[in-house]
């Protein structure tokens, strides 16, 4: 992914107000990031827990989206991300929603998926976190990859409408 720029990060958002956007807590080691591992950009709010955001780039332009956290059961479980399909065992998976862009949104309209907590898909494909047992699969990084962007891509079409 081609590193960003906190004003590029706030003009992607589609599913916000411009008051939330200008609130909205943008990470502060954007520089540090691993840039080159990343297939979007992803991340948690840590003054609000049940709040993150994702970023990427859909269809040639970057698309930012807000998303609600759904709070833990509490109980160990086995749960696949729909993105990049690591599974984790416990809270290594939650429910994250996305209000959808523009009227159908303003109505209440939300799409959800299952997503790794820590929104590290692409740094799990890649062998860069650990997220304990993995499912041995045929196919190669690049073809992980793209299986990832597409399940994202599909994600972000739902939320823009």
């Amino acid at each position: 992914m081609t590193p960003l720029t906190e004003s590029a990060i706030r003009a992607a958002f589609v599913n916000c107000t411009k008051g939330e956007v200008t609130r909205l807590a943008v990470p502060n080691d954007l520089p540090e990031r691993p840039w080159s591992d990343l297939d979007f950009l992803g991340w948690r709010d840590p003054g609000a827990p049940e709040r993150a955001y994702l970023v990427a780039e859909s269809a040639g332009e970057l698309v930012g989206v807000a998303l609600r956290v759904a709070s833990q059961t509490g109980r160990v479980r086995r749960s696949m991300c729909s993105l990049c399909l690591t599974t984790h065992t416990g809270d290594g998976v939650s429910l994250m929603t996305a209000r959808k862009a523009g009227r159908e949104g303003r109505q209440g309209n939300s799409v959800g998926a299952y997503i790794c907590t820590d929104l590290a898909c692409s740094l799990y494909l890649r062998g860069k976190r650990n997220a304990g047992r993995r499912i041995d699969e045929s196919i190669t990084l690049t073809e992980k990859v793209e299986r990832t962007t597409s399940h994202l891509a599909a994600f972000l079409a739902k939320v823009v409408g």
